[in-house]
């Protein structure tokens, strides 16, 4: 199955892009990092801490081992080619290297993620249909997490994890926070109910609207 095949007839006209949340009706903005102070400026603080065991939950409680998913990465290239090689190693750190050979690849213009505007340079979209227990999610949501706090290691590209079996998208943006989005409410809503004091305060009237 195509990534794009999925998305066009599950997610129509949604593009592929944070923020996630503002582009679709049916999904929940959870916070991950809470409490933030200046003086958790080294590695394990209870900031970091909390972030990983949200973002690792949460994973969890939408995706099983055995679920089909799209694991799609998508990588910035400002080197007009030259540096993509080294770039596709944050991928094959967390995949099984068997599976590679799966491994699609488009690449698109570069497109800001907070307006329309284009520019020359270009986006590499990698994605892999896989299990859940194909990669290792857990370091990779934790260097998801590290990449604004100067911890190592950490990973800067835009992650998406796409269950074809819900019909859901999860996205971790930073350690700020998560968006979730589902083609029903009733596929998400046990999340909604079980990590109800997870949801960002900012958007919760709209998305309370969508459960009630």
């Amino acid at each position: 199955m195509k990534l794009s095949h999925f998305t066009n007839k599950n997610f129509p006209n949604l593009e592929l892009k944070p923020p996630l949340f503002y582009s679709w009706d049916i999904g929940i903005r959870f916070e991950l990092g809470v409490e933030w102070k200046r003086e958790y400026d080294y590695p394990d603080n209870p900031y970091i801490l909390g972030c990983y065991k949200r973002a690792i939950t949460l994973f969890e409680a939408l995706h099983s081992p055995t679920e089909e998913i799209f694991f799609v990465m998508d990588v910035n290239d400002f080197d007009k080619g030259k540096n993509i090689r080294h770039q596709l190693k944050n991928f094959s750190r967390y995949v099984e290297k068997s599976l590679l050979f799966r491994l699609k690849h488009q690449a698109m213009p570069y497109i800001f993620p907070d307006d329309d505007e284009e520019c020359t340079y270009k986006t590499h979209r990698f994605s892999l249909n896989c299990k859940t227990s194909d990669f290792k999610y857990i370091p990779l949501l934790k260097a998801i997490c590290n990449q604004d706090l100067g911890l190592k290691p950490s990973i800067f590209h835009r992650v998406y994890f796409i269950n074809i079996n819900k019909k859901t998208i999860f996205h971790v943006y930073d350690d700020r926070g998560c968006d979730l989005l589902a083609t029903s409410s009733e596929t998400i809503r046990d999340i909604y109910d079980r990590y109800n004091d997870w949801i960002l305060d900012y958007d919760r009237n709209e998305i309370d609207k969508v459960f009630k």
